[in-house]
C-alpha cells in the first residue's frame, strides 16, 4: 500500500504538467471548435482610460463594464454544433481541400528522403571506417541547431537577390518567389531538419542486429545485397515503421520551417493545414472557431492515419510498433 502511494507521488508531477500543458489545451482547443468564437465575441480586459468610461469597441456587439480596474467586455459566442466543420469542408472559400493536397505533397516528398537518406547514412556509419565518431558528430549537428535558425539560413541561402546560391553558382533561380521552386526549397530545408534524427534512429536499430546472422550468412555464401534484403530490412523493420509513422506526424504538423522561410508564399502556394489554420486564428479578423475546427481536423486525419498504417503494416504475429 505504502509502495503504492509512493508510485503515485512519483508520477503527480508528471500527470500535473501533462494536465497543464497538454490536455487543457488539447479538450479546450476542442471545445472551441463547436462554437462561433471570433475576436468580435470572445471575453475581453482592457485598461480604463483617462475618462474613466469604458468605450465600446466597433468590432464588439456588447458594451464593456468596469470590473475592478479593467473594462471588461463579456464574452458573447454561441456553440454551434458541427457548422464549422461543415462550413471548412464544403464552403470553397475555406481552401481546405486545395491545402489538404499541399500538405499530403509537402509530407510524401518529406518523409521519403528523410528515411532513404537517413538508412543510407546509418548504414555507412556503421561500418568501421576511419574517423566514424568525427562524421556522427558533424551529422547531428543539424538536429542539435534550434529549428528557427536553421530556417532563417536557409532562407538566406535562397534569397534570390543576396543569397549564397545564386550568387556562389552565378544563377537567378527564383527559390522562394517561384511556387515551384519555394516548395523545393522548404522541402530541402526540413530534411537537412530532419535527416539526423532518423539517422541515429536507424543506426540504433542496425546496431542491435546480431552479429551472428551476418557470420552465418556469410558462412552460406550470401553476398551483400542478400545479407541486406534478408537480414537487415526484415530486422530493422520496427524501427523504420516507428520512424516513418513519427515523420509523417511531425511533417504533417510541421509549421516553423514553412513560416520562416516562405511565409507559405508565393501566392500560398506552400502552405499547409498547420500554416492555414495559424493563419485563421491570428489574421487581422481572428476566427477563433475555424482555427480550433482545422487543428481538430489535422489531429483526426493523423490519429485516423496512424491507426490505418499500423493495422496494414503490422504482420500476424509480430509486433508493428
Amino acid at each position: 500500500m505504502i509502495k503504492t502511494r509512493m508510485a503515485y507521488y512519483f508520477i503527480a508531477p508528471a500527470v500535473i504538467v501533462m494536465a497543464v500543458l497538454v490536455f487543457y489545451p488539447l479538450f479546450s482547443g476542442i471545445n472551441l471548435s463547436f462554437t462561433n468564437a471570433t475576436q468580435a465575441n470572445v471575453l475581453q480586459r482592457s485598461p480604463i482610460p483617462r475618462s474613466g468610461k469604458c468605450i465600446k469597441a466597433p468590432i464588439s456587439p456588447v458594451a464593456p463594464t468596469v470590473v475592478g480596474n479593467s473594462c471588461i467586455t463579456p464574452a458573447t459566442y454561441e456553440y454551434v454544433g458541427l457548422t464549422n466543420y461543415t462550413t471548412i469542408l464544403t464552403n470553397e472559400s475555406y481552401q481546405f481541400w486545395p491545402v489538404f493536397q499541399q500538405t499530403v505533397v509537402w509530407t510524401i516528398f518529406n518523409v521519403i528522403p528523410h528515411i532513404g537518406i537517413g538508412l543510407g547514412l546509418a548504414l555507412l556509419l556503421n561500418r568501421n571506417i576511419k574517423g566514424r565518431t568525427i562524421y556522427r558528430v558533424l551529422l547531428i549537428l543539424p538536429w542539435a541547431v534550434p529549428s528557427y535558425i536553421s530556417a532563417f539560413v536557409w532562407r538566406f541561402i535562397f534569397n534570390g537577390d543576396i543569397g549564397f546560391l545564386n550568387n556562389f553558382f552565378d544563377m537567378q533561380v527564383p527559390w522562394l518567389s517561384n511556387p515551384n521552386w519555394a516548395m523545393f526549397s522548404v522541402i530541402v530545408a526540413n530534411t537537412w531538419l530532419a535527416i539526423p534524427f532518423n539517422m541515429v534512429t536507424i543506426l540504433g536499430g542496425l546496431q542491435s542486429i546480431p552479429g551472428d546472422l551476418y557470420e552465418a550468412a556469410n558462412v552460406d555464401g550470401a553476398n551483400t545485397w542478400q545479407k541486406f534484403t534478408s537480414i537487415t530490412m526484415p530486422m530493422l523493420r520496427p524501427v523504420m515503421m516507428t520512424a516513418t509513422l513519427l515523420g509523417v506526424i511531425w511533417t504533417f504538423n510541421s509549421f516553423n520551417i514553412i513560416f520562416l522561410v516562405t511565409e507559405g508564399g508565393p501566392f500560398r502556394s506552400t502552405e499547409i493545414l498547420a500554416t492555414w489554420a495559424w493563419r485563421y486564428g491570428f489574421s487581422q479578423r481572428p476566427e477563433f472557431g475555424i482555427a480550433a475546427a482545422f487543428s481538430v481536423i489535422i489531429l483526426v486525419i493523423l490519429i485516423a492515419f496512424s491507426l490505418l498504417y499500423i493495422r496494414v503494416l503490422q504482420r500476424p504475429g509480430q509486433e508493428a510498433i
